[in-house]
């Protein structure tokens, strides 16, 4: 497990597959298959990913538990909705399922940037952020009127259930974009290397980054020789 933005995180909850599954679904077509990696399949891999064939890759599989802020799990959420809808690779083979607060009332849980956490807005883009907020009075101001704001909705939740309120409904006092939720997320070798090479890149957001570089910490090991290719 991997501890991401405080008290984020991501685990990898299963695998099925190896570097070895790519190339013999690769080879499937030849009636062919490779009991060990070696030279000539690690070849096949590097082809098969320079040449664009992906359909191998979705034979790997990984699912992952993942613990992260609200505006993170949107932002990952949107990326799946449009890599289902890619012409190009066809189906990528992913799932997602969410903790809803219509059935638990866990403790909510946010996430507070400190002082040396805040951003500026970018200077050339509508999109994404600058360098770090130096003002420290602004960056202190902010970190404090969050928590206030954050601590002043828990409140309210609490109270709406206390008064009888369905959680459902209370829910909707929490501020929402900084509170964490908990989802499975299983995709494809390809679906899973198609998200990091889009939130590793340096203009991604800074949140979904710390989260993508802990999946790819995660889901190497497993397959070595493919992330290599793919990304």
């Amino acid at each position: 497990m991997k501890r991401v933005l405080g008290k984020g995180y991501v685990r990898l909850v299963d695998v099925m597959g190896s570097d070895l599954t790519v190339v013999n679904a690769a080879r499937v077509s030849y009636a062919k298959a490779s009991d060990s990696l070696n030279e000539r399949d690690i070849k096949l891999i590097k082809f098969l990913a320079r040449e664009g064939h992906t359909s191998p890759f979705r034979h790997a599989i990984a699912q992952f538990e993942i613990y992260a802020p609200l505006m993170v799990a949107r932002q990952w959420w949107k990326y799946v909705v449009g890599s289902s809808h890619q012409e190009a690779t066809g189906d990528s083979l992913e799932a997602w399922n969410e903790s809803s607060r219509r059935y638990i009332t866990e403790e909510p849980t946010f996430y507070i940037p400190q002082r040396d956490e805040w951003r500026t807005a970018p200077e050339n883009s509508k999109q994404g952020s600058g360098k770090k907020v130096d003002d420290h009075i602004i960056a202190d101001a902010a970190t404090f009127q969050l928590e206030r704001y954050v601590a002043q909705g828990i409140k309210l939740y609490e109270n709406a259930m206390k008064a009888g309120i369905a959680p459902e409904q209370a829910r909707l006092f929490l501020p929402a974009y900084g509170m964490y939720v908990r989802w499975y997320w299983t995709a494809s070798l390809q679906s899973v290397c198609h998200f990091l090479d889009q939130r590793l890149e340096h203009d991604a957001q800074k949140e979904i980054q710390e989260y993508a570089k802990a999946i790819l910490e995660l889901i190497k090991p497993h397959f070595p020789v493919s992330v290599e290719e793919l990304l």
